[in-house]
Parts: C-alpha cells; sequence; structure tokens
C-alpha cells in the first residue's frame, strides 16, 4: 500500500467574511480532520490578531482584527499563528506560519483547499518554520430566517431549509450554518414552534441568484400558507436579539415584526405570519447550540 500524499491533510473550503469598514474578517475553515484543526484552534487562538475562535461541526470559525505582527512561535506553546491578515479590494491575503507539523498545516493543508484563488508556500516539517500565503475572495454574510412551512400533519421547517440550503449552495454562494431557534409556544404553533436560520457566505453582489432559486424552492415545498421568509445582509446580526429574546419570551404581534424588519434593514421576501419567528432566527445565525434552548 501507498500513500499519495502522506503529510497533507487538506481543509475542504476556506472563506473569509469581511467586515464593511474591512478592519475585522470570520475566517471559516471546513476541516477534514477535527483533531488537527482544534489543535490549531488551540494554538492559533494565542495569536495578538485573533478576537475569538469557535467549533460548528467540521467548521473552525476565527474572528479576526486586520494587520501583521511578528509572531513569537514557541514550540508546545504557540506552534502556529496568523502573521497577516489583510483586505485588498474584493480579495483576503491570509499569512500562516508555525513550527514542525504546525508549518505543514500553514503550508500544505490550506493551500489547496476549496475556494482558495491562489497561494505561496515554503517548506515545511521537521525543525523548520514553515509560512505559507492564501488569497480568499472577500466575502460577505448573508442569513436567511425561515418559519412555518409545515402543517398538522406533514413537513419540518429546519429539515426543510437545510435541504433548501445544500441544494443552492454554489461557489459564489456557500452555504455555511444552520440553526434551529425556539420560541414561545404561541397557540398558533404547529408542534414545537421552532423557526430556523441558514448563513450563507456570498461574493458581493452574487447573492440574488441563489435567494431567488431558494425562495422558488421554498415555495414549491411549503405546505403552509403563512410562511414566513427574510433575508439579511450583515457582518453582525446582534442588533436584532432584543427582538429575538421577545420572540422567545412572549407572543409577538405582527405588525411589531414588520416595524423591526424595516428598522433593522431586513428584506422581508415571503411575508406570512411565519414573518414574526423567521425575523427572530436571525441574531442566531451560527449559534445551534444556544438557539435551541428555550428562555422561558
Amino acid at each position: 500500500m501507498h500513500l499519495e500524499d502522506p503529510y497533507a491533510v487538506v481543509y475542504k473550503q476556506i472563506h473569509a467574511i469581511s467586515s464593511p469598514e474591512n478592519d475585522m474578517i470570520e475566517l471559516l475553515e471546513r476541516s477534514a480532520c477535527y483533531g488537527g484543526s482544534a489543535w490549531s484552534r488551540y494554538h492559533y487562538s494565542q495569536g495578538p490578531l485573533v478576537i475569538g475562535s469557535r467549533s460548528i461541526g467540521e467548521w473552525f470559525r476565527y474572528l479576526v482584527r486586520c494587520g501583521e505582527v511578528d509572531l513569537d512561535l514557541a514550540s508546545s506553546r504557540r506552534s502556529a499563528g496568523f502573521e497577516s491578515v489583510l483586505v485588498r479590494d474584493d480579495e483576503v491575503e491570509i499569512t500562516y506560519a508555525g513550527l514542525g507539523g504546525g508549518g505543514v498545516g500553514a503550508t500544505i493543508t490550506r493551500s489547496r483547499a476549496g475556494d482558495v484563488i491562489r497561494s505561496e508556500t515554503s517548506a515545511s516539517g521537521g525543525g523548520r518554520v514553515g509560512r505559507g500565503t492564501i488569497v480568499l475572495p472577500r466575502r460577505e454574510r448573508v442569513m436567511i430566517g425561515v418559519d412555518d412551512t409545515d402543517s398538522k400533519t406533514e413537513g419540518a421547517t429546519w429539515s426543510l431549509v437545510h435541504n433548501i440550503s445544500a441544494r443552492v449552495d454554489r461557489p459564489e454562494a456557500r452555504y455555511i450554518s444552520h440553526s434551529l431557534v425556539q420560541l414561545f409556544p404561541v397557540p398558533t404553533k404547529t408542534q414545537n414552534c421552532v423557526s430556523t436560520v441558514a448563513e450563507f457566505a456570498c461574493l458581493p453582489g452574487k447573492a440574488d441568484e441563489m435567494l431567488q432559486d431558494f425562495q422558488a424552492l421554498l415555495k414549491r415545498h411549503s405546505v403552509s400558507d403563512e410562511t414566513g421568509m427574510v433575508v439579511y445582509r450583515a457582518f453582525d446580526p446582534s442588533p436584532l436579539m432584543d427582538y429575538a429574546h421577545r420572540c422567545r419570551t412572549e407572543r409577538i404581534p405582527y405588525d411589531l415584526a414588520v416595524a423591526t424588519a424595516d428598522e433593522m434593514g431586513v428584506e422581508m421576501v415571503m411575508s406570512g405570519q411565519g414573518l414574526i419567528g423567521a425575523l427572530a432566527a436571525l441574531p442566531f445565525c451560527a449559534r445551534p447550540d444556544e438557539s435551541v434552548r428555550p428562555e422561558i
């Protein structure tokens, strides 16, 4: 038996979502080896550019400030990290560095990942410091909130949203995360009173076709006449959290949902009664463990 490339464990995808001011990015790495990525997360998180990090399934996510630093790499303590994160027009340039096996991660494993535009790497492995620079397209966060697609006898919103999201995934609009959001159990609920938010990392100006396809599939497969679908294009959805908290602890009138969507710049694509819960799902984007817990 023979391993064609024994030291390459290549990330499936890497994406960079930029803040409007281009002073921060959220870097999303889709892992092919959880253990290796967990090692990277520990060491990378020690670096001065990293604001925070977390893992959701196979996705490892880093909130990183843009800039350049001199890494003080130290074996076993901080063996790898981000040396620079730079936004240049519609591209994001990231330079990794690492000692030994961390250098292999900084070079081979990331330079060959899906959606990388181009890369430059040094030799790595052994006792060397390896460095690698990858260039990614700058992306924007687009969130889709959905509620009320089922009936008392058939359907489930969370599964329909996931299946549609997976179907419309494309290089211009990558499907990144999915959260079920527990709402206040209003009398009109079908069963569990849960809405759903799906997150996409989109190239600037390239989300509309994906959104049209998403809406068409939602209309085709929803079994409710009160489906709500909203779209929010924002780096940080937390301004909607006060509304979501109310929706998770009390019954919310429809007019309040419409007024909140207007105030926050949320697009109301399908405006049935499900709009109330669809809007409440948005701030729980990429927070699936928190969103499933009731607040009452």
